[in-house]
């Protein structure tokens, strides 16, 4: 049974738009911070522990662009592995091994969970995310923080259907960040 874990960098202010992207006031603001050998590390092992990525269109279409013409394990991982994208546009993904879930969100992913064994990683994919959350369907987050304001941008948090209660798993520096781990107590 597969496992739906959001994974975000974050400001301390909630902001999740753009941290590595440029359309945006603040163009790659979460490269201004060092995340440490151990971060990166971190970063690539969660990748590569992933059984599939789950990605809304605009993510999509920026990994797909970028990861083709990269090398090293990380490409290597992202380029080979099953990548799910949510769109009701897309139709003839290019990014090798890419299906395209253009049906009813809860849906589609509650069948992925049954059909994929293992971590499905949601990347930056902002309305996705919430959509996820909203639905009841994120298993954990992954939140790498990063200490600055930022102002304005969209956040991972908006309004929720009801209460939901989480619990803290793990919290650790990494760099000038801080990845806090969070389960989703049991439904």
């Amino acid at each position: 049974m597969g496992k739906i874990v959001v994974t975000e960098f974050i400001s301390m202010d909630g902001v999740v738009e753009a941290p590595g992207g440029e359309d945006f006031k603040y163009p790659n603001w979460s490269f201004a911070f060092d995340r440490g050998e151990d971060g990166e590390q971190f970063k690539t092992d969660e990748a590569v522990a992933a059984a599939a990525l789950l990605l809304g269109r605009e993510t999509y279409e920026g990994f797909a662009s970028a990861w083709p013409a990269e090398e090293g394990e990380l490409a290597d991982k992202y380029n080979s592995m099953p990548k799910y994208v949510v769109s009701s546009t897309l139709t003839n993904p290019a990014w090798t091994n890419t299906t395209v879930l253009s049906g009813d969100l809860a849906k589609d992913v509650t069948r992925l969970k049954k059909d994929v064994d293992g971590e499905i990683s949601v990347a930056g994919s902002i309305r996705l995310a919430q959509g996820l959350l909203a639905a009841d369907l994120v298993d954990e987050i992954r939140l790498m923080w990063f200490p600055v304001l930022l102002g304005h941008g969209r956040k991972l948090w908006t309004a929720t259907p009801d209460k939901s209660t989480w619990a803290l798993t793990e919290a650790k520096t990494y760099g000038d960040g801080i990845l806090v781990t969070i389960h989703q107590r049991a439904r």
